[in-house]
């Protein structure tokens, strides 16, 4: 049963800044209580990034504070893993997905993941790029979009195949813009899009497209919309000047299965 849509409008940038140093939480998104989402974006200590147009202002002046990958240790057992993570993984591999646990992560507060995954590539050999740090249920749905709808749609349009995704967010211990919340990336639940490049050698950026890049918009287009039937959360260029540059999505448990497609 598809879920149901609250609102739609075009995408946006996105994009946060990571640190092995302590960073301030900076964000910058805010939205309506329950049908909206809070959104987060500035910089942090513990993210994954890769610097986007739209995270240029939030981007720290000091060159020793730019932002740093985290250094995830592999998981040392997991024979004691709850039976929802053990099935997740299960269906991972039959995704054909490239992970490998990592030990738990606990940064404090409500910044942590009991069981992450670290996704190097997905189904049809995919390259995550970089490797993104998340939860295992936002890893399966980000699997199954990707497999379902976004190869595809390049397909039809193209003539090609995906060999890279670009992330610019996974995990990353921040809070939501102007409030103590913490952000669906505090617990890898979200994941942010920058490009996608195709088999081909075509460059897909999710910044807004030239006014006759018509093959394009149409690709980004349909992948938003049918992204809006697996995740909670998406948005993209037309949200705000900081999503400008990347689609994000996550799954934000809301009430009445709403969805903010924006």
């Amino acid at each position: 049963m598809r879920k149901r849509r609250v609102s739609r409008q075009m995408f946006i940038r996105f994009g946060c800044v990571v640190g092995f140093f302590a960073l301030p939480a900076l964000t910058a998104c805010s939205v309506d209580a329950v049908m909206r989402p809070d959104i987060d974006i500035g910089t942090t200590r513990t993210a994954s990034v890769s610097s986007g147009r739209g995270l240029r202002n939030l981007v720290p002046s000091n060159p020793m504070m730019m932002a740093y990958p985290r250094f995830n240790l592999p998981r040392s057992d997991s024979s004691a893993m709850p039976a929802e993570e053990a099935s997740c993984r299960r269906q991972l591999k039959r995704l054909g997905v490239k992970y490998r646990d990592l030990a738990p992560i606990n940064d404090g507060g409500s910044c942590g993941i009991a069981y992450p995954v670290e996704v190097s590539s997905l189904s049809g050999g995919i390259e995550m790029s970089p490797s993104a740090t998340l939860n295992c249920q936002m890893a399966l749905t980000f699997a199954r979009w990707t497999k379902n709808e976004l190869a595809p749609a390049a397909r039809t349009r193209y003539l090609s195949g995906i060999s890279k995704i670009k992330q610019g967010s996974s995990y990353s211990c921040r809070r939501i813009a102007g409030t103590s919340v913490a952000s669906e990336h505090s617990t890898g639940n979200a994941l942010d899009v920058m490009a996608i490049e195709l088999n081909n050698g075509k460059y897909l950026d999710v910044a807004k497209p030239g006014f006759f890049a018509f093959r394009e918009k149409s690709l980004l287009n349909k992948v938003r919309s049918e992204g809006c039937d697996y995740f909670s959360t998406v948005l993209g260029p037309g949200y705000n000047a900081d999503h400008a540059d990347h689609f994000h999505f996550d799954l934000k448990p809301r009430r009445n299965g709403y969805v903010a497609c924006k």
